[in-house]
């Protein structure tokens, strides 16, 4: 089994056809990238302390820490205190599976189209173009999904969710003080839950709308922007019930002591135009053609 253990800047290209990555890494960033090649091409820059372990079998690309495992990720202690950091870059094939672990580093998921799983502590999670299931998982990171098109599930006990054009067949999400933020353009009938314990949630449905709806709060507020709608108390548990259109998606959401609004989506021609072609609205810093350009000093190889 081809290995390497990259203690400083360096990029590698592997001829061999990938199927699966797997990351794991402790502070400084995560960009991973889809693209139309079958094979993919690793960026590591900004490294520090104990090294990264990159290996290569039957198809599974993977770079972590020897002592930084997937399973019980979210509750992982660095029990030698070693400071640790990196920069890893990767562009891999669109269809490859992606399983990504980040403590207190920030991970930018992009352009993939086979099944995507992202767990994170502290560090931000940036999701966006992903049209395969798509887990999130984090302790206090924030989530942001930007025209995912698969499944979503996320959970976490106090990061925020944030879905943008949102347009999958399925949204999960569960959190205990996270507030949730999803914005829906669905192609088809979605079924949406959305739980919280006391973080607010807010959905934005597209006019017209089509989805049978049903939103519960034992204690917080609760507002809809749709006549169609009925709330039923005044004082204590307030519950929102309807239909809109011919009810052929599901809107589930449910709150303890956070408020729950649904707001209606502007018509389709008062919605923002596609992106230019000179990408100016894209993510700023990151190739998403590409790993990115390499630093001073870095050393170039290529694995046959």
């Amino acid at each position: 089994m081809p290995e390497w253990s990259v203690t400083e800047a360096t990029k590698l290209t592997f001829d061999e056809p990938v199927s699966e990555v797997h990351v794991r890494v402790v502070d400084g960033a995560v960009n991973v990238v889809g693209t139309d090649d079958p094979s993919a091409r690793l960026e590591v820059s900004d490294m520090a302390g104990p090294p990264l372990v990159v290996t290569q079998k039957g198809g599974v690309l993977t770079v972590a820490y020897e002592d930084l495992p997937w399973k019980d990720f979210l509750t992982w202690l660095d029990g030698k205190g070693r400071r640790r950091s990196a920069v890893v870059s990767l562009a891999v094939p669109a269809a490859a599976r992606v399983e990504v672990g980040v403590v207190g580093a920030g991970a930018f998921v992009s352009g993939v189209r086979g099944p995507a799983a992202v767990k994170g502590v502290t560090g931000d999670i940036t999701l966006v173009g992903l049209s395969g299931r798509v887990r999130a998982d984090t302790v206090s990171g924030n989530v942001e999904a930007q025209a995912v098109t698969g499944g979503l599930r996320f959970a976490s006990f106090s990061g925020d969710l944030t879905v943008v054009e949102g347009s999958g067949p399925t949204v999960r999400a569960d959190t205990v003080m996270g507030s949730m933020i999803v914005d829906l353009d669905p192609a088809g009938p979605t079924d949406v839950r959305l739980t919280s314990v006391s973080g607010e949630i807010a959905v934005r449905l597209p006019d017209p709308a089509d989805a049978e709806v049903e939103a519960n709060t034992a204690s917080g507020a609760i507002s809809s922007a749709f006549d169609e709608l009925r709330v039923q108390g005044q004082w204590g548990a307030r519950k929102l019930t309807g239909r809109l259109g011919g009810g052929s998606g599901r809107l589930r959401a449910t709150a303890v002591s956070g408020s729950i609004a649904l707001l209606r989506r502007p018509p389709a021609e008062d919605a923002p135009g596609p992106r230019d072609a000179s990408g100016d609205n894209a993510p700023p810093g990151r190739d998403e053609g590409a790993a990115s350009t390499p630093a001073d000093g870095t050393t170039d190889k290529k694995v046959l």
